[in-house]
């Protein structure tokens, strides 16, 4: 075997499916043919059948997925190849599993190699090809061997023996696991769209404050009230208005939809894209300054002007629309930035043009709500304060908010290249700067162009700046190598833990060794939580940094587990003599050569799986205590599932 088949086979077992136990997924299926071009020269053609949402990989080598890889066996003296292994010409598409752009193929795949043939009496060619396969959620891995004859004579399928050492290594392997008529394979549950849709509302109210919008509620309001014949007529074109408002905002999502039809990854793409992650960024610091009042960012004159003169001559519906659609034109320097970070903030995470258009929506909604409730109650209109400077005061607190939005778009890029100029404390460390910005301005030691002579504080401005003096001390924890330095309330959205300029010891009773692991259990008298988990796994290292830190969970892994950490991508040799060949029972034979390869095929025998991360709990026999669980974000949910273990453990 090569020493890239090696390092391709120790790598394999990468993100793998955690929700099917009965059987085990192949979603690739293979037809191959022999194409005759002289009487040395053949085209071997390998077609891929994949199914519906299920995507493979490329046989360029990239940091992430493990590419499609072909190995042509006995080749010497007998024929060789002519040039590389043709593949479909595709452009790269972002990837949910690996979060990068990759190349990938989708419902069929043709591979093609063209080899000359020196030993005339050469006859039958095999050939393995070692593949990953993903959806969205999960990847197995995949490999299949073809017998190939030039002739095109059946091949017959030749009987393989393993020694009597590979058999029993094979056998330890099988942990015989019981318990699984009590329990199976959990799925998680998604995000809610509702949860979305108030990100967006919540987007929207903030705009209502800026001083693009707000002063157009009681001019709007006033105009329909007072222009139509009577008070219904008045009250059923403003709540119109709200709606037209409402509908233009969801109607910008559109073709996102047209878009995700084409191409299901192109919104992750937008969002994660290194070079598009610091165009966000540069764009998100022009608002910021924008905001600030150095400049006006605005849509042409011309769009509104033409807007506001289609409103003025056409009456009924029409009129309402285009007067709505003015609206959404000439507040744009304000609503703009606030709706580019709902966007930006929304499709950064697992994104579907459902979720924009819920997010878009929510934005709209509360954008048009006043203009609806104000005119049903118009007395409601004397409680308004009046427009004044708080509202330029409202415009410069979102310039610093954008600002530290600017920096997760620059975050984002530096992860993806590892640039390492955003560690976690020097990205908090920022923030922390612009939070002290911030609370100088509300206290006047900073000033910009808009800002009007300070003749005193008021209200608004003391408690927003306490809001955030309270938020900068929050920050600060973040700065140290402590156990507070975590900052649960904005989990995930600074860089990861691990991403830090310090080195994070471990607090768990942990261990990648099996055997250990199960007789430092025995010592303690403590259950086991099999991690099944990679070094490159990303879901792996969210789950330690975002839902194990958490007190609940941190505190019962520490005190009442023994973690038995069991990396399926270690590509470290294991001793020669606890080398040895698994007999598939297809009939083929997976060669253990590394520690990834044993803990990979250990998970597959026992579990009908190779999803990481995948968490098992288990008693001293390896009986199952629970559900085993995949990639699990709640807490609450994971804590349960962790105490529930521990209470029949203890029965």
């Amino acid at each position: 075997m090569t020493a890239r088949k090696v390092f391709l086979f120790s790598l394999l077992s990468l993100f793998f499916s955690f929700n099917i136990f009965s059987q085990e997924l192949e979603p690739v299926k293979w037809d191959y043919e022999v194409e005759k071009i002289s009487d040395t020269e053949f085209n071997l053609i390998f077609k891929a059948n994949i199914d519906e949402g299920w995507y493979m990989y490329s046989q360029e080598e990239t940091d992430g997925p493990l590419p499609t890889y072909f190995e042509y066996k006995n080749q010497e003296a007998n024929y060789k190849l002519i040039d590389e292994t043709k593949e479909p010409n595709v452009k790269p598409k972002y990837d949910k599993i690996f979060e990068l752009d990759v190349k990938k193929f989708d419902k069929q795949a043709q591979f093609s190699q063209r080899i000359s043939i020196i030993n005339p009496n050469f006859n039958v060619i095999e050939v393995e090809v070692v593949y990953q396969a993903c959806d969205d959620a999960k990847c197995i891995m995949q490999d299949k061997t073809f017998s190939m004859s030039l002739d095109g004579s059946i091949v017959e399928a030749k009987e393989i023996i393993i020694d009597e050492s590979s058999k029993q290594l094979s056998e330890e392997l099988n942990l015989n696991i019981t318990g699984w008529d009590k329990y199976e394979s959990q799925d998680v549950e998604g995000k809610s769209y509702f949860t979305i849709f108030l990100l967006g509302f919540l987007g929207g109210l903030i705009a209502l404050l800026t001083p693009c919008v707000f002063p157009m509620i009681p001019l709007t309001v006033s105009f329909f009230t007072k222009s139509s014949k009577d008070s219904k007529k008045g009250l059923f074109n403003s709540i119109l208005y709200g709606v037209f408002i409402f509908l233009i905002y969801v109607l910008l999502s559109v073709p996102f939809h047209i878009m995700d039809s084409l191409d299901s990854g192109i919104l992750n793409t937008i969002s994660t894209n290194v070079t598009l992650n610091i165009i966000f960024f540069v764009i998100f610091v022009v608002f910021s300054f924008s905001f600030f009042g150095y400049f006006e960012l605005t849509l042409p004159q011309s769009w509104s002007a033409a807007m506001d003169n289609r409103a003025n001559k056409i009456g009924g519906f029409v009129g309402i629309f285009f007067m709505a659609l003015t609206l959404a034109i000439v507040s744009f320097s304000c609503t703009g930035p606030i709706l580019g970070g709902l966007l930006g903030s929304t499709m950064a995470s697992d994104a579907s043009a459902m979720q924009l258009s819920m997010g878009m929506g929510g934005f709209g909604f509360a954008l048009a709500l006043p203009f609806t409730l104000f005119a049903m109650f118009p007395k409601w209109l004397n409680s308004l304060p009046k427009s004044g400077g708080w509202l330029n005061t409202v415009k410069v607190v979102l310039g610093f908010l954008e600002l530290a939005l600017a920096l997760k778009f620059l975050s984002n890029a530096d992860l993806v290249e590892h640039w390492g100029i955003l560690k976690r404390e020097v990205f908090i460390g920022i923030w922390i700067i612009i939070g002290i910005g911030l609370v100088l301005y509300l206290f006047g030691k900073i000033k910009f162009p808009h800002d009007g002579p300070l003749q005193k504080l008021g209200k608004g401005r003391i408690t927003t700046a306490i809001l955030v003096i309270a938020f900068v001390i929050y920050l600060i924890p973040g700065l140290t190598n402590t156990k507070w330095a975590n900052l649960k309330l904005l989990s995930g959205f600074p860089p990861p833990l691990t991403y830090s300029i310090y080195d994070k010891p471990e607090e768990f009773t942990i261990t990648k060794s099996l055997e250990e692991g199960i007789s430092l259990a025995k010592s303690l008298n403590k259950p086991i939580m099999l991690d099944f988990t990679g070094w490159a796994c990303v879901n792996c290292r969210k789950m330690e940094e975002q839902v194990w830190t958490e007190d609940n969970v941190n505190e019962i892994l520490v005190n009442d587990y023994v973690i038995v950490s069991l990396y399926v991508d270690d590509r470290k040799e294991l001793p020669k003599e606890e080398q040895f060949q698994y007999l598939r029972t297809n009939g083929t034979v997976k060669d253990i050569e590394t520690i990834g390869d044993k803990w990979g095929t250990l998970q597959t025998i026992n579990f009908r799986n190779n999803s990481q991360p995948y968490y098992v709990l288990l008693d001293h026999n390896m009986g199952l205590l629970n559900h085993p669980r995949g990639n699990t974000p709640d807490e609450d949910v994971y804590y349960n599932w962790l105490k529930t273990g521990l209470e029949n453990f203890k029965k």
